[in-house]
């Protein structure tokens, strides 16, 4: 199992992708960003983003009224004496319209669209309702007014019986979609996202200027992968970040830096899927862009280097970790970013841990603590960390004390940060693991499900701690516990991490060996044949777990009197480690007495014509996803 800080890892997990308004869309899309010619650092990326508002003020001002033809209607006012009562409500809509367009602030937009409310029927209104929510939602104070003006606008512009897309209302699709994300009604939100695609695909296919359509596409690939994400479907949300990767590759010009953040954002995304090999593609695409485009010493180079320190540290190659943390923490501490810098001081030392430098390690986390304030969550993670270093070199007791203060601290925070709260108990429990403390990990363990219960957007965590608690209960002998916990964990992430990702089979593993112990070895069988199937093509047939899960169905079938079966996956492994050479002699010569022993019941307990009535047929795989902290 690969353990990795929670401080490397836990800012990839649950962040909401932002989908900036790049320099080449400014001349055609709004934005509230004002502009400033001094100079000042490129921006850090927020936890949390929200997709900007992606329409065209000349499409407001060309589309949205049609009432009043000009306003050179003023010029026949001057030289007739008479008004007509149809041209005076012209020129009041008139006006209306150019005090809604002039409008800069929420409040001054409020106020014109409620003038304008006396003055236009709801029909007409859609646009502006449109553009209002859209502000609403770029600001993010208050989600359900923008819901109210979005639900306006969708009715509004929803009014074509023929079926036939439009672009403003895939537009105030992708608002209900983002307004409902905001309020984490994410069903909601995937429906509307769903309907804004297919509006834009048919509109590409029916020749529409994609010139006006990608910036659109973009906005709702990225609202697609945020709440896919938030819904633990992992894998599906990555497949929305790659075309929101080609819709910028197409937009922007190959250096842009907003291109160098797409790639940054899909490799956070296979950080996430602990897929560090593919991961390490796209940040080194992002570092190069930044450079070349902002200098070495820029913020988002920094932020790059941390990146590229996470998937070398899941790559093992700690040595190239350290390396870019220590480039990431001098840009920092040029910038003057302290909170950033105090994390990466701890990531290095976590560095240092996995390196064996545990001495170094301490001494770094000493410095860094002196740093944070009393009850801050920084705090928690340097005596973590601590904890951790002072385990490795088999001083309990201190360890122990360091990690009773980073729950005292935790505990006082559940309700401020119950994600972050939640991570840190985990890597706490993770720790009294290693010191075969398993009550109080199992109960740190519970105490982190309970938080994440009440968070709808972390089901994937839910289920890995789940898979967690699973495991430790069967590793205690409290097998009929286990089995809940085993079955919720697959349940929960059977979407989150792919059909084939390989930490599903250390689940099914776990479950196949609990019904083992309670001697149901048919749903055994079943459970250790979906984790080879999983294996097999995650991590290849002769990788030491699949091996393991190929001799654990031979194990199953055996406990069911179906030799014939048994004795052939019993031969699978045979012929697996026999693959290894030298190296794998005593895992060889365990499976040959094995196999030898298998053979020998058979002859001596039925007849062959028998052991085929009495097999379990392998059944039609189904694979779960889930995350590696599952394996025993």
């Amino acid at each position: 199992m690969r353990k990795s800080s929670i401080s490397l890892f836990s800012h990839l997990t649950r962040q909401r992708l932002k989908s900036s308004i790049p320099p080449l869309l400014s001349r055609n899309y709004i934005s509230d960003r004002p502009s400033s010619s001094s100079p000042s650092p490129p921006a850090v990326s927020p936890a949390r983003f929200s997709p900007c508002a992606i329409i065209q003020d000349s499409f407001f001002k060309s589309s949205q009224f049609h009432t009043n033809p000009s306003r050179n209607m003023n010029t026949l006012v001057e030289t007739s004496p008479q008004i007509s009562s149809r041209q005076r409500k012209s020129m009041e809509k008139s006006d209306l319209e150019e005090a809604f367009e002039s409008a800069k602030t929420i409040e001054e937009l409020l106020a014109a669209f409620k003038a304008m409310e006396s003055a236009f029927e709801e029909r007409e209104l859609g646009m502006a309702a449109l553009k209002v929510g859209l502000k609403l939602d770029h600001e993010g104070e208050d989600p359900e007014k923008a819901l109210s003006f979005a639900t306006r606008a969708l009715k509004a512009l929803d009014r074509d019986d023929t079926g036939k897309p439009s672009l403003v209302v895939a537009m105030a699709l992708q608002l209900m979609g983002s307004v409902n994300y905001g309020l984490k009604r994410f069903s909601d939100s995937l429906g509307y996202l769903n309907r804004a695609n297919r509006a834009l695909c048919r509109l590409e296919e029916e020749g529409f200027d994609v010139r006006d359509l990608r910036p659109v596409l973009h906005a709702v690939q990225l609202e697609l992968a945020n709440v896919k994400t938030a819904m633990g479907r992992r894998e599906e949300a990555l497949g929305n970040l790659r075309k929101c990767l080609e819709i910028k590759e197409f937009m922007l010009e190959k250096d842009s830096t907003e291109l160098g953040k797409g790639h940054r954002d899909l490799a956070e995304a296979y950080v996430a899927l602990l897929n560090f090999k593919d991961a390490l593609g796209f940040c080194m695409k992002a570092l190069e862009i930044h450079k070349e485009k902002l200098g070495q010493n820029s913020v988002e180079v920094a932020h790059d280097r941390r990146l590229l320190a996470v998937i070398y540290t899941g790559l093992e190659e700690h040595e190239k970790a350290l390396e870019q943390n220590a480039l990431s923490q001098r840009v920092l501490k040029n910038w003057g970013l302290s909170s950033d810098l105090l994390r990466a001081e701890i990531d290095a030392a976590n560095m240092q841990i996995a390196l064996g430098n545990f001495d170094e390690a301490i001494e770094t986390l000493k410095r860094v603590v002196q740093q944070t304030d009393k009850d801050s969550e920084t705090r928690a993670l340097v005596f973590i960390s601590m904890g951790k270093a002072l385990c490795n070199q088999e001083r309990t007791a201190d360890a122990k004390r360091c990690l009773e203060l980073a729950c005292g601290i935790l505990d006082k925070r559940e309700t401020i940060s119950p994600v972050d709260v939640s991570e840190a108990y985990s890597e706490i429990a993770m720790q009294y693991e290693t010191m075969n403390e398993f009550e109080t990990a199992i109960s740190l363990l519970k105490r982190t499900l309970a938080l994440l219960e009440k968070l709808p957007q972390e089901q994937h965590s839910e289920g890995s701690v789940s898979a967690r608690i699973g495991w430790l209960l069967l590793l205690t002998g409290k097998v009929s516990q286990a089995v809940p916990y085993l079955e919720s964990a697959a349940e929960r992430l059977k979407e989150s991490f792919g059909p084939k990702h390989f930490g599903v089979g250390y689940i099914y593993n776990n479950l196949g060996a609990a019904y083992l112990e309670l001697e149901r070895p048919q749903s055994a069988a079943q459970m250790f044949a979906v984790a080879k199937d999983i294996m097999d093509v995650s991590l290849g047939p002769h990788h030491a777990d699949s091996i393991e899960s190929c001799q654990n169905l031979s194990k199953a079938y055996a406990a069911m009197g179906s030799y014939v079966l048994a004795i052939q996956f019993q031969q699978q492994v045979v012929d697996a480690w026999e693959s290894h050479g030298p190296s794998a002699e005593d895992e060889l010569k365990e499976a040959h007495r094995v196999l030898e022993q298998l053979k020998f019941k058979a002859r001596n307990t039925f007849a062959s014509n028998e052991f085929t009535t009495k097999a379990l047929p392998l059944p039609q795989t189904q694979t779960y996803g889930s995350d590696r902290s599952s394996k025993g």
